[in-house]
């Protein structure tokens, strides 16, 4: 069994001191867990309010989902868009999609409000497909996003695929015949099964590193307001009608407001005295998913890339692939003063946990999981078959999934002194810096129109 390393987390400052909460505060806002979600939502509420803020992490920061992600930035949801429409209606769906599209403005502004020089990069991401349903999903979501005023994303189809002169007309303008070769090499890979690709804006950023500068910056910004408590896990909220107490074992925190920005698994319970039960609600909305990551190292000589893979196993591939993976590329400094190299992540195998069930970020990472990302590799990626691949890295992370797949974002309807900012549903980093806008709004008292992401009685 390998130990869970994650390339994130190796970058932070590992000798940083923290605070732990030693006495009773009173505070504003009191936002629970400093991965991107709390952080985010905490760069906009100083920001663009007055409020004070106090937040409380029971690791260090990032230590948590944040430093065990995938580490790209993309604007989809794990979810077909047909569905959405089908569940939200067609203007509040392309409402919430554009959001999150939109979202890489708020991305920016806070790399750029901190001054950051880490390592981040924006530029076209593909998505490979290998079936025609695979293609005729992307084709029904085009449709969609046209009628719904969102710009139609670009999908290739080689001339080769079997499907490609049997395209319904309805279809004519909302994907591109080219060849074969320009599929393969938008993938960077040699098996001929995937004949399509999807063409859509992504990215890579170390978002563990990304948040401790972030925080760095706002404790200098805002000593004032701010107050950050590392290594203080919490047992208790207790909502009321106009406040909020939050036990941290030995010490209180009061609050007018509390934002919940984990991810749903953390052993505390919610006492709602201003209304009806929340605790088992809150407890239940999110499932567990543990994603499994490797990572090596290789020269820098290409650029930065994402790409998720969707295999099928029928002619085409010379192998029994999982379903999905996911591969990313980008610069890397593994040891200081050493220069920096390309880090060729890799993603895919999960599993899921009973609602619940302790996680620990200390389990060993499987060896057969590492067997099946080494023979993915090699299959589509690196095929060189006398190269040694040493994976420096070997990580898995837990992702909360709400029922819908849809992020959580807004106040409790039992309760609004409770707000939410929670669920990664695999795709975490880009709907986290959404949702940590949009909580600044809702609490600077604007006026906000219903949208998808609003938590349900």
């Amino acid at each position: 069994m390998k130990i869970n390393r994650s390339p994130w987390i190796y970058q932070l400052e590992h000798g940083r001191t923290v605070d732990e909460l030693r006495s009773d505060l009173e505070t504003d806002i009191c936002i629970v867990g400093a991965g991107i979600a709390g952080v985010a939502t905490a760069f906009f509420l100083l920001k663009n309010t007055d409020k004070k803020i106090v937040i409380l992490e029971k690791f260090k920061v990032a230590r948590g989902a944040t430093g065990h992600n995938a580490g790209q930035v993309v604007s989809y949801f794990e979810r077909p868009f047909p569905e959405l429409v089908e569940e939200f209606g067609l203007t509040l769906a392309c409402e919430g999609q554009k959001a999150i599209e939109d979202s890489w403005t708020y991305i920016d502004e806070m790399y750029t409000d901190a001054r950051l020089a880490i390592p981040y990069a924006r530029f076209t991401g593909y998505d490979g497909f290998s079936t025609y349903d695979q293609v005729l999903e992307q084709l029904k979501t085009n449709v969609l996003r046209k009628k719904g005023g969102l710009p139609i994303r670009e999908v290739w189809i080689s001339d080769t695929a079997s499907f490609a002169k049997d395209i319904s007309a309805e279809y004519e303008g909302f994907y591109k015949i080219v060849s074969h070769q320009a599929i393969l090499g938008a993938l960077e890979t040699k098996q001929k099964g995937f004949v399509a690709a999807l063409l859509d804006q992504k990215g890579v950023i170390n978002s563990a590193l990304f948040c401790e500068h972030v925080v760095a910056y706002l404790k200098d910004a805002y000593k004032d307001r701010l107050s950050i408590f590392e290594k203080t896990p919490i047992r208790k909220v207790v909502a009321k009608k106009d406040s909020a107490l939050i036990d941290a074992g030995s010490h209180t925190v009061s609050a007018r407001r509390v934002i919940l920005c984990t991810n749903g698994f953390e052993g505390f319970s919610i006492i709602n005295e201003g209304g009806l039960a929340i605790d088992t609600k809150f407890h239940h909305l999110v499932n567990g998913v543990v994603a499994r990551m490797s990572g090596y190292l290789e020269n820098m000589n290409k650029p930065p890339m994402a790409v998720s893979y969707y295999v099928t196993p029928e002619p085409g591939f010379d192998s029994m692939l999982d379903p999905y993976f996911y591969l990313t590329r980008r610069n890397y400094e593994f040891e200081k003063g050493k220069g920096e190299h390309n880090l060729i992540c890799l993603g895919g195998p999960q599993h899921d946990i009973p609602d619940r069930e302790e996680y620990l970020y200390e389990y060993d990472y499987p060896d057969e999981v590492q067997g099946e990302i080494d023979r993915f590799v090699r299959k589509i990626y690196d095929v060189d078959p006398n190269r040694k691949i040493e994976y420096q890295f070997t990580w898995h992370g837990l992702m909360g999934y709400t029922p819908n797949r849809v992020r959580l974002i807004g106040a409790e309807p039992k309760n609004p002194v409770l707000l939410y900012n929670l669920g990664c549903n695999g795709v975490g980093i880009l709907p986290s810096i959404y949702g940590g806008r949009r909580i600044a709004r809702i609490i600077a008292g604007d006026t906000i129109p219903p949208t998808i992401f609003d938590p349900k009685g």
